[in-house]
């Protein structure tokens, strides 16, 4: 006779059909423990089972259920006997910093490829390297010493034996010009026609994706190679550009990468975290600054609104340090530092009568930089709606001729962003020569005509290069702006100060002339924390970075003063930095973290009344292929249940549907329509039914239209929600979703979705 114990497959007959009956040996154990015991002594079957569906490109995640999965997933993960289960955390963790350690390997190795690749590109420019085509000019002329001249570095006039003065200026133009439109020609090209997410810095895209916007297409592999070598292109050309926020991106989507390749993208708070670590990595790489990329992190990027930001930060930290090591190991400067701008010459010491430079320095910072943003995106707007929209590649071509040609008039415009920062940030040394006339002082007032006129004709070409259709970031032509300015400024008070040595304000300047008592080198970093400051509004980072970028650790405390001067002026006129107006431009799902005051309003303001909303009602006879059919007609993410005019809750179509297609099979392969329900009282009575009742989210958050406009904001900032029902007496009024907090947040900027992609 056979018994229980002979049968094949373990089974249980504690657990009921969903139509209320039992049966018993119908549940295998795995079937059963999808069921859990509610505290009055019923059971219930979690319809988190099984894979979840994917999120949709350019839809949301649910921050609460995807923690709830995560810590399901981790529950399993300790709750295996045995080795395997002993063994599974340690080896679950081992995976997630083999990635990190890989990833901060990468974007170190790729962080050098590109500063070797650019600098050579840029060099070629001017001329080539006698002995080798691919050396660089600092590497050709390596080994020499300082003041001495570099014969090995010719020119393309000194190259082909041009003699006369005007074909050598004609010869040197043509080729400035030509390669500076090939090579952003090139970066156009490549990204209009393979990878059209590669434009611009990606920040804004970055900081979206962090808060929980789905927008894998922007981290594929394809965008990540166009990226990097249109980056390099057109850095290259000599557009007002820079890499460091391009960078950003770039470090992101080798992360994703990484993970799709070891199979860690089960969970999308997990990949968040992450990418938010390859961010910091990347601004690690692009500055030579690991402590300031991970406060760039944490204050950019808000990486604080996790659920773990400990977790965040140190991961963040180990990839940056890694990153920042790979960096220093491979050398691409040549110079055995991490530090790319280190200042050197000037006093460890400031005097107090140079606070009022600084101070109208930071000013002026504040009031351009916000000048920028403004015009900025005026020309993204404009170029939007003309016909330049229609044609990226030839704009690209056309601008990146007009700059080539501009800059060649000037000689601190001709010479590519980082070696004039670079030189701009020294002091003067007899021993090294004179760059350009700098240090020359009977041309004083010659010198700040062409730093001014350099700043303003920086301002101008950055102004519309930072939107065109190639990679782009606005780090460094803003920090080469700020430099320029505090340059000349520095310059001035130099020239004040030699001029009037007596005078009183100039006590605590040393007595000896030969000693100098201002460094306009440094002045060039507070001009350039300055201006950084009014555009991007980034504050201890910023500060973080400087210091770290320049090694002026003495002068940390004026370059603070800076920053803050200017990121008051610059809010005075407008509190969005830069890549805040981007977001508002292109009508991302991003909330600031910025508290947000309401004057008296309530709630009502924002809400959609329920005449407005497409609902669920559950009383009428629904089938279950209506019901799906209704999910494709309307394809929003979710729906509010109303049944006899009381809330049920508010259900996920994604995962309603995957949850009925099993159904909606058996009722074609048996031909009978079979009617569903969300309600539990009516499956009870009626055992026919099929019962959705556990498909609800009767957790979702409900609050009545008079509570206080900020406090529904406040709770959509700091729970991460994305949506919000309005009932009274249990009846439906409205709803509010994450879009429309967004919209409340952003509809005083003037240019708000302007840009946003139409839905195709």
């Amino acid at each position: 006779m056979s018994t229980e114990l002979d049968q094949p497959s373990r089974q249980t007959g504690w657990f009921p059909f969903r139509n209320g009956h039992t049966d018993t040996n119908n549940y295998s154990v795995e079937e059963a423990e999808s069921y859990e015991l509610l505290g009055d002594g019923s059971l219930t079957q979690s319809t988190t089972k099984g894979p979840r569906p994917a999120y949709k490109e350019r839809s949301t995640i649910d921050w609460l259920l995807e923690e709830s999965a995560e810590r399901e997933r981790t529950r399993t993960l300790h709750s295996r006997r045995g080795l395997r289960g002993a063994l599974s955390p340690t080896l679950e963790s081992a995976r997630w910093w083999f990635v990190i350690v890989l990833t901060g390997v990468g974007i170190g190795i790729a962080g050098a490829w590109l500063d070797v690749l650019v600098k050579w590109l840029g060099d070629l420019r001017e001329g080539r390297c006698r002995y080798g085509f691919f050396y660089n000019q600092v590497a050709c002329c390596s080994g020499l010493d300082p003041g001495e001249v570099c014969t090995e570095w010719q020119s393309w006039s000194q190259y082909l034996h041009v003699r006369s003065i005007l074909g050598q200026s004609v010869l040197q133009s043509f080729v400035y010009i030509a390669l500076a439109i090939a090579f952003a020609g090139s970066s156009a090209i490549l990204v209009v026609t393979y990878a059209p997410y590669a434009f611009h810095t990606g920040i804004p895209e970055i900081k979206a994706i962090l808060k929980g916007y789905v927008f894998d297409q922007f981290l594929s592999p394809w965008t990540l190679l166009i990226k990097a070598l249109g980056l390099a292109l057109a850095v290259a050309s000599g557009l007002s550009l820079g890499k460091e926020g391009p960078l950003v991106h770039v470090a992101c989507c080798m992360a994703y990468l990484l993970a799709k390749l070891f199979g860690l993208r089960n969970n999308e708070i997990q990949k968040r975290k992450l990418l938010a670590a390859a961010a910091s990595a990347g601004v690690s790489v692009a500055f030579g600054s690991p402590i300031g990329g991970v406060l760039f992190g944490l204050e950019e990027l808000d990486t604080f609104s996790f659920s773990n930001e400990g977790e965040v930060m140190w991961r963040g930290f180990v990839t940056s340090a890694i990153a920042a090591m790979s960096l220093q190991y491979i050398d691409p400067f040549g110079t055995s530092k991490l530090v790319l701008f280190q200042v050197t010459g000037f006093s460890d010491t400031w005097r107090a009568f140079e606070l009022i430079p600084w101070f109208i320095l930071a000013a002026v910072g504040g009031l351009l930089g916000s000048l920028l943003i403004k015009m900025n995106a005026a020309a993204a707007v404009y170029r939007r709606n003309s016909i330049l929209h229609e044609w990226p590649v030839l704009e690209v071509v056309g601008f990146s001729a007009i700059t080539a040609a501009v800059s060649y008039l000037v000689v601190f415009l001709r010479v590519q962003s980082s070696e004039l920062v670079a030189q701009l940030f020294q002091e003067c040394d007899p021993n090294k020569g004179d760059y350009h006339g700098l240090c020359n002082p009977t041309a004083l007032w010659e010198n700040v005509f062409l730093l001014i006129l350099t700043a303003m004709t920086k301002v101008l070409l950055t102004t519309w290069t930072f939107g065109m259709m190639i990679p782009a970031g606005i780090f460094l032509p803003t920090i080469a702006i700020g430099a320029c300015l505090g340059r000349a400024m520095g310059l001035l008070t130099q020239g004040l100060q030699r001029s009037h040595p007596t005078a009183w304000i100039f006590a605590a300047c040393p007595p000896d002339p030969t000693i100098p008592c201002v460094s306009p080198g440094f002045y060039s970093v507070i001009g350039a924390a300055a201006m950084l400051g009014g555009v991007t509004r980034m504050t201890l980072s910023l500060v973080v970075i400087l210091f770290e970028l320049t090694g002026a650790l003495s002068h940390v405390l004026p370059i603070m003063i800076s920053v803050v001067v200017s990121k008051w002026v610059a809010d005075a006129l407008g509190k969005e930095g830069i890549y805040s107006v981007w977001i508002a431009m292109r009508q991302y799902p991003w909330l600031p973290p910025d508290e947000f005051r309401d004057k008296g309003q309530t709630a009502a303001q924002i809400v959609k009344p329920v005449e407005s909303l497409v609902v669920i009602y559950d009383e009428e006879q629904t089938t279950l292929k209506e019901l799906n059919t209704f999910f494709e007609a309307n394809g929003y993410h979710g729906y509010p249940v109303v049944n006899n005019d009381k809330l049920l809750g508010y259900i996920v179509a994604e995962k309603t549907k995957a949850y009925i297609d099993p159904l909606l099979s058996d009722d074609a392969a048996s031909g009978v329509q079979r009617i569903c329900t969300f309600s539990k009282h009516a499956a009870a009575n009626n055992p026919d039914l099929v019962d959705l009742s556990d498909l609800i989210d009767d957790t979702v958050l409900q609050l009545r239209k008079d509570v206080p406009l900020q406090l529904v904001v406040n709770m959509f900032q700091k729970m991460n929600l994305r949506h919000v029902l309005f009932s009274q007496g249990g009846k439906l009024t409205g709803m509010v979703t994450k879009t429309d907090v967004v919209w409340l947040l952003t509809e005083h900027l003037p240019h708000t979705g302007a840009l946003a992609e139409e839905e195709s």
